[in-house]
């Protein structure tokens, strides 16, 4: 996978997590890429449960190596809710394609609606 990829929480989280139904489709598509971005919602997002383990930080420290940068977009709350409409995306899902279009980059995504909706804008990385 070529270019900078925005990647969704579920993507991200099926990665750290062996028992995840997606961590084999995970590994390879993070695995190939130098650099993905994640809005600092969907960070959070993944870390709810490192927090309640208290492994938080060696779970960022994990993706830092793999190539995580968080994300420095701004958007007005009128466009974010605007893409919401549009896409009938719920907000997480919107914030996640509200990045991978201010930075003009790919998702990947397991969710299909976000996927759809990232298809349908050219910003679809691959397939996982």
């Amino acid at each position: 996978m070529a270019g900078l990829i925005v990647v969704d929480a579920s993507a991200l989280i099926a990665y750290l997590d062996a028992e995840d139904t997606h961590h084999d489709d995970a590994m390879p598509s993070l695995i190939a890429v130098d650099r993905f971005v994640v809005h600092p919602v969907t960070l959070a997002e993944v870390l709810v449960h490192p927090v309640r383990r208290g492994t938080e930080m060696d779970v960022r420290n994990t993706l830092t190596t793999i190539g995580l940068h968080e994300s420095p977009m701004t958007i007005d709350p009128v466009s974010l809710a605007r893409l919401r409409v549009e896409t009938g995306l719920k907000m997480p899902d919107t914030l996640v394609l509200a990045t991978a279009i201010w930075h003009d980059a790919a998702v990947l995504a397991f969710d299909a609606r976000l996927r759809a909706a990232a298809a349908s804008r050219g910003l679809l990385a691959g397939s996982i």
